[in-house]
């Protein structure tokens, strides 16, 4: 085909489907808001009885859920009665799938501000929170949009609820005395980590308002608490503890500055030898996957003028910290799939 050729109906199909997609994204994020898949169990139910519990017009939600089936969420069943799909059923709230909150998340109001800069994002390679809102991201959350920052928070310990025993069955901790879980939220990792190697001990270092909500297993009088230790603190200014494994989790999606700057804090306070273990997805592993990495690289970038990196990055951010890169290996039944890209501090 050359350039002057009619690129024919399906192209032109495929681009009206993506100039559409916020539309896409705004009809899952408004019925999950309202909660409509809660609405429905394992029976179709009428659009009159759906629009009666959520208060709307029965025609004017009829036209959301008509559009949502059109994506494979929701299932028109019969004349204007819907069921579930394989999409639908992870959006409500007792779902163990847990994806409710990151869909809500990838749609947070500061999200449909930040979208029409992308091109000052790709121009400053910076993030164009600032030149809307007036202060860096995380500043703005804490500030100016504490409902946000919790969905955030709620995210991302769902998010670790999924993945934390997968991945504590995929990291081989034997004969290792002590592993930190830098930036580790609440907890979870660190707590799955001690129940199945009973002789570890593990600490969790994450900003001072994030470990005071630490999972009651690893808090002060829990079952665990004797195994663990609650550190607060910034890693991008130092990471002052001594360990045998440091344990980086979906944490260095910052500018590659950042990234070193944590990277080497851990090298400045490890004993040599120590492990260091990125848990990750990789943003090209997996063509099937890429339409979600590629996209969450330039949220990324737009938000915190961060990037996902593919092994290459990891390997370079190694290299330029002095970690020698020693194994990557994929973790099983994670999506995207996380990986653990593992190195070795050198010897001294």
């Amino acid at each position: 085909m050359t350039v002057s050729q009619a690129a024919g109906d399906a192209g032109i199909r495929r681009l009206g489907e993506l100039a559409f997609a916020a539309g896409n994204a705004a009809a899952l994020q408004t019925a999950t808001r309202m909660k409509i898949p809660d609405m429905i169990d394992d029976k179709p139910v009428p659009v009159e009885e759906l629009a009666d519990q959520a208060g709307l017009d029965p025609d004017l939600l009829y036209r959301l859920l008509r559009a949502l089936t059109t994506c494979g969420v929701f299932e028109e069943v019969g004349e204007r009665s819907f069921a579930h799909t394989a999409a639908s059923l992870p959006l409500r709230e007792d779902s163990p799938d847990g994806i409710r909150n990151l869909v809500l998340w990838i749609g947070a109001p500061w999200t449909w501000r930040a979208w029409p800069l992308l091109q000052e994002a790709l121009t400053t390679g910076k993030s164009v929170i600032p030149s809307i809102f007036g202060k860096e991201f995380y500043d703005y959350l804490r500030e100016d949009a504490p409902d946000d920052e919790q969905l955030f928070a709620r995210a991302m310990t769902d998010s670790s609820v999924r993945s934390s025993d997968i991945v504590a069955r995929t990291i081989d901790l034997t004969g290792v005395g002590k592993v930190v879980d830098i930036g580790g939220g609440q907890g979870l990792l660190v707590r799955t980590l001690l129940d199945r190697f009973p002789s570890l001990h593990g600490v969790l270092f994450d900003f001072e308002q994030v470990v005071a909500g630490a999972h009651e297993d690893i808090a002060e009088g829990g079952r665990l608490a004797s195994r663990a230790t609650l550190m607060p603190g910034n890693c991008l200014e130092s990471v002052p503890v001594e360990a045998d494994v440091y344990i980086l989790k979906n944490l260095l999606d910052w500018p590659d500055e950042s990234s070193r700057a944590v990277l080497r804090n851990i090298a400045a306070s490890a004993p040599p030898g120590a492990r260091v273990i990125i848990i990750d997805s990789l943003v090209d592993a997996h063509p099937d996957e890429m339409r979600i990495t590629t996209m969450l690289d330039l949220f990324l970038l737009m938000n915190v003028g961060g990037q996902k990196h593919g092994l290459a990055g990891f390997e370079k951010l190694f290299a330029e910290t002095g970690i020698e890169k020693q194994s990557v290996r994929t973790v099983p039944g994670t999506l995207p799939r996380l990986h653990l890209v593992e190195g070795l501090l050198h010897r001294g």
